[in-house]
């Protein structure tokens, strides 16, 4: 496979209402059927009039960024400092919600599209209906990425392609059956096309060429899943919260734990017991000793005094063991023991 990635200039600003078809078919005449057509969501969303007014400068600025970020927001994920990443109301988990004060003018922020697959789908078919050109179309924005710095352009929106090259159940050259082999072709094609679009050079769209072949576009399923089956769901998500934001749930978890038997289950593993009797070994008054009896629970045995203070930081220390064993996984209930 030989791919080109080729800039299309001559664009120029773009406002509300204006025809992406007709500028990107107009400074890019060179453009064939089964070319992928990568779009920065900047100018999809100015085109789409996906922009708002705020103050210049000053705390009202500053004020009007945060109620439009609030409204952009369907999650907090984490903070720090003055950055907040969001989930937005797509699935997209980024730094504010992808609202831009950059390559527009001052008193304007440019939000993302409404919904950036429809956006690709209809910019694809303007391309398709009034140019004649087959191509497929990629809308893409910059993101952040978990245990990397550095930012990429990934896809947020695309039609006419797979947005994946699902690899599972083939088998490697060295006869490994794959199985959880799945590329975000989409987002790779958008990093790609941002070498040649770069953030300060106002050229917001690239061509890749040689991905697909002329008759690729049509012989899919119209125009695809688009970019939406990209977003991880809640239930899949190992990573939903930042940091600090999954200790505090944490501790909240721990303040709210039940003092009524579970549900009947499995019994709690030895060695998660274990580890959790020696996680709070090191901060439990001296004196306070659990001991694991293995099908019948913890002992806690409290120091000798029995004074009003010993005691209710006797309670504390069964609550720090009972919090340890719920980061086990191993739901807890204080019994009193019958003498």
């Amino acid at each position: 496979m030989k791919l080109e990635v080729l800039p299309v200039t001559g664009i120029g600003d773009v406002a509300p209402g204006d025809d992406l078809a007709a500028l990107i078919a107009g400074a890019a005449p060179w453009l064939r059927d089964g070319d992928v057509l990568v779009v920065t969501s900047k100018i999809v969303s100015k085109a789409e009039g996906r922009l708002v007014d705020v103050p210049t400068d000053g705390p009202e600025r500053a004020a009007a960024r945060d109620e439009v970020l609030a409204a952009e927001t369907a999650r907090r994920v984490a903070t720090r400092g003055q950055t907040r990443i969001v989930q937005t109301h797509h699935g997209f988990v980024m730094a504010s919600a992808g609202i831009d004060a950059s390559n527009v003018e001052r008193d304007r922020l440019v939000l993302l599209p409404k919904d950036p697959d429809a956006s690709a789908r209809a910019l694809r078919a303007a391309l398709r209906e009034r140019h004649g050109l087959d191509v497929a179309v990629v809308v893409s924005d910059t993101m952040g990425r978990p245990w990397r710095n550095g930012l990429t352009d990934v896809a947020l929106g695309a039609a006419g392609i797979p947005p994946t090259r699902d690899h599972r159940g083939e088998t490697d050259p060295y006869g490994n059956e794959l199985h959880i082999t799945q590329m975000a072709i989409i987002d790779e094609l958008a990093a790609a096309s941002e070498l040649v679009k770069g953030k300060t050079d106002q050229v917001p769209v690239a061509v890749v060429r040689g991905y697909l072949s002329p008759a690729a576009p049509s012989a899919y399923l119209a125009d695809g899943p688009g970019a939406v089956v990209l977003v991880r769901d809640g239930a899949s998500d190992m990573f939903s919260l930042g940091t600090a934001e999954a200790r505090a749930a944490g501790l909240l978890e721990a303040a709210l734990l039940p003092t009524e038997p579970p549900p009947a289950g499995e019994p709690a593993d030895p060695a998660a017991v274990e580890r959790a009797i020696a996680a709070v070994a090191g901060v439990v008054a001296p004196g306070t000793l659990f001991t694991h009896i293995p099908d019948k629970g913890v002992r806690a045995t409290p120091p000798p005094a029995a004074d009003p203070a010993t005691l209710i930081r006797f309670g504390t220390d069964l609550h720090r063991l009972r919090a340890a064993l719920a980061a086990e996984g191993a739901p807890s209930v204080p019994v009193t023991p019958v003498l």
